[in-house]
């Protein structure tokens, strides 16, 4: 005798969006994949870069910077004086005056 309340051989649309049960299933499994892929991408390339980058995070944090001192400027001005000319200075017109 056939029961009439047996369960189907398929799977029936469990969802209002007629989905079945294993597709949800499915969708499930790729999302967390997709998604503890990505986690695990992100914290290699986080402890990538902390091993790559140790040496100069460890030298910037212990770096003691040079002190800056104000700087002094010491200014000496000298000025040269003019000596006498031992030669006599022509008058300024004699040139204009041969040429013409």
């Amino acid at each position: 005798m056939a029961d009439s309340r047996r369960l189907p051989a398929y799977s029936e649309p469990s969802r209002a969006n007629g989905k079945t049960e294993s597709e949800l299933h499915m969708f499930a499994l790729v999302a967390a994949l997709v998604f503890i892929g990505s986690f695990l991408l992100a914290a290699g390339t986080i402890i990538g870069m902390f091993l790559a980058y140790h040496d100069k995070m460890v030298a910037a944090l212990t770096f003691d910077p040079i002190p800056q001192e104000t700087p002094v400027y010491r200014l000496r001005i000298s000025r040269r004086r003019a000596s006498p000319s031992a030669r006599q200075a022509a008058p300024a017109f004699a040139a204009a005056v041969l040429a013409a």
